[in-house]
């Protein structure tokens, strides 16, 4: 078994902000990062493919994973299945309880564990944060306590699970990448795939908000009117 690396890590990548924030978080810490996506029948590539473009700029080892042969396995969700309306709203339970897949972070975690074992990395990343934690249980601080003390015994050789952001808000991990210089031209976040972000949808206006909160400009394109300084929609 190969002797693994307190060096190296990989990063769970969607092309989200959080996720953006986090590969670059490692990357700072001179770490050599291998970023892992995932194709699981989402609504659209839109972000894998914003991911794609971002690691090649780096020059960051990437792998884009098609497991979309589990689909009809999570696809009670909104953003599995697009036959069901997109919520639209705040984040909260009450209206955005569709947006949930079932186990996703539970299946994307065990995956990106292996890959951390077969490549000798130490660690694996992702971007799990506060916000979250009233709507996604895969993303509370009990569940990745729980994945972590998992992935410590799984293998021969332990893997430790890094949410750097666990505890902090959308607007404390905008604030982590802004004053690193960092782009988030280079980041998808809207639930639709279309040219322009929506703006409606709850990740939309999360995302505004921490922009708002950062005293910002959102430098992605919304369709009008929605003011990327004051998540006004």
């Amino acid at each position: 078994m190969p002797n693994l690396s307190a060096k190296a890590t990989v990063v769970i990548y969607s092309g989200g902000m959080d996720s953006f924030t986090v590969l670059h978080r490692a990357l700072r810490e001179g770490l050599d990062v291998s970023a892992l996506s995932f194709n699981y029948g989402q609504r659209h590539a839109r972000e894998l493919e914003v991911a794609a473009r971002v690691c090649r700029q780096l020059g960051v080892a990437h792998q884009v994973v098609d497991i979309r042969a589990i689909h009809g396995l999570i696809d009670a969700s909104a953003l599995t299945d697009t036959h069901q309306a997109l919520p639209e709203g705040d984040y909260g339970e009450e209206n955005l309880a569709a947006t949930v897949v079932p186990n996703r972070n539970m299946v994307l975690l065990s995956l990106a564990i292996a890959k951390a074992v077969n490549i000798g990395a130490g660690r694996v990343d992702y971007g799990a944060h506060g916000g979250d934690h009233v709507l996604y249980p895969d993303c509370r601080p009990e569940f990745v306590e729980r994945m972590n003390a998992v992935a410590g015994i799984a293998n021969f050789s332990p893997v430790e699970i890094h949410a750097p952001f666990l505890h902090a808000s959308k607007a404390d991990i905008l604030a982590a990448g802004l004053a690193m210089g960092l782009d988030y031209a280079d980041t998808w976040t809207c639930y639709r795939g279309e040219h322009l972000a929506c703006g409606r949808c709850g990740s939309c206006r999360e995302r505004l908000a921490a922009f708002a909160a950062n005293g910002a400009t959102d430098p992605l394109g919304y369709v009008p009117p929605h003011d990327t300084r004051a998540g006004e929609h």
